[in-house]
């Protein structure tokens, strides 16, 4: 792990009958293609308790791989940047914190995707919550 965002509170959008989301990024250091890393993301959400349930709908945890250092990935099962990163406040905002200057493969800044996006409609809150991930050695 080599930096963690803030944590944002947020409310929920498609399914708006449940509790509010905290949201935050990290950004990781691995070796790994995108789909073997979301092997190893969706193996660490299941630990922590995550079980099928509607699209959308509350969950313990939820891990996307919102960007690749190397650009874009895309396959039948993944596709990096995630398809709808620039539409959402509460997943930009926290790679705000990770680096400003971020710039997508398509030539967006982070920032400018930020700045899009109508803070009014789509309000993400600082919590004072911090992330704590133990470090595996």
């Amino acid at each position: 792990m080599e930096r963690v965002s803030g944590v944002y509170e947020t409310a929920p959008r498609e399914v708006e009958d449940q509790p509010s989301f905290l949201n935050a990024a990290c950004r990781v250091a691995c070796d790994l293609e995108p789909p073997d890393l979301l092997g190893v993301l969706k193996e660490i959400e299941r630990a922590l308790g995550r079980m099928a349930g509607p699209r959308f709908g509350p969950r313990a945890i939820d891990i996307d791989i919102l960007v690749w250092e190397r650009g874009t990935w895309s396959d039948d099962t993944l596709q990096v940047p995630h398809p709808r990163l620039v539409e959402r406040r509460f997943a930009v905002v926290p790679l705000l914190d990770l680096d400003p200057e971020l710039t997508l493969p398509d030539g967006t800044g982070v920032r400018e995707a930020a700045a899009a996006l109508d803070a009014d409609e789509q309000e993400v809150g600082a919590t004072s919550l911090e992330l704590v991930v133990p470090h595996r050695g």
